[in-house]
């Protein structure tokens, strides 16, 4: 019996005000430390949804509360991560255009740097697959690949 593919679901955190975005700089997480990218994380636990998820990680990178009615799926890629894993990934990635709270830092030892972004003039400093995730939201493109 073949063995199926492992992949591994990871869930992101759109802020949107208008016409800019809220990036978050990586900061001493071992993976693309000094570049822009959306507050984001993991499911804890088999019983935890990816909306659960997304809205739990904003409340702990970012404290802001957003209700899940308030978010939309935005994109989906299937992400390829050769280095430093070998890892196959399904990123969804959420947007919430109303939530309550200001955002800010709550981990400073992962994140050194929150500011918002006009969607056009995103940081050249920005990982490259977020880069492509935001063109897609532009273009309302709702999947995409990268690194196969």
């Amino acid at each position: 019996m073949t063995e199926r593919p492992k992949v591994i679901p990871t869930v992101y955190m759109v802020l949107s005000k208008g016409n800019k975005i809220l990036m978050s700089r990586r900061f001493n997480t071992g993976f693309q430390d000094g570049n822009y990218s959306f507050p984001a994380g993991h499911l804890n636990s088999d019983d935890e949804s990816c909306k659960q998820a997304v809205i739990r990680e904003a409340k702990e990178e970012i404290d802001v509360e957003v209700d899940e009615k308030d978010i939309e799926l935005a994109h989906v890629m299937h992400r390829r991560q050769i280095e430093p894993t070998n890892e196959r990934r399904i990123n969804l990635f959420f947007i919430a255009k109303k939530w309550k709270g200001e955002p800010k830092i709550m981990e400073p030892n992962k994140c050194d740097d929150l500011k918002w972004f006009e969607i056009d003039k995103i940081p050249s400093n920005t990982i490259p697959y977020i880069r492509q995730v935001i063109s897609c939201i532009r273009n309302k493109i709702a999947y995409s690949e990268y690194g196969w």
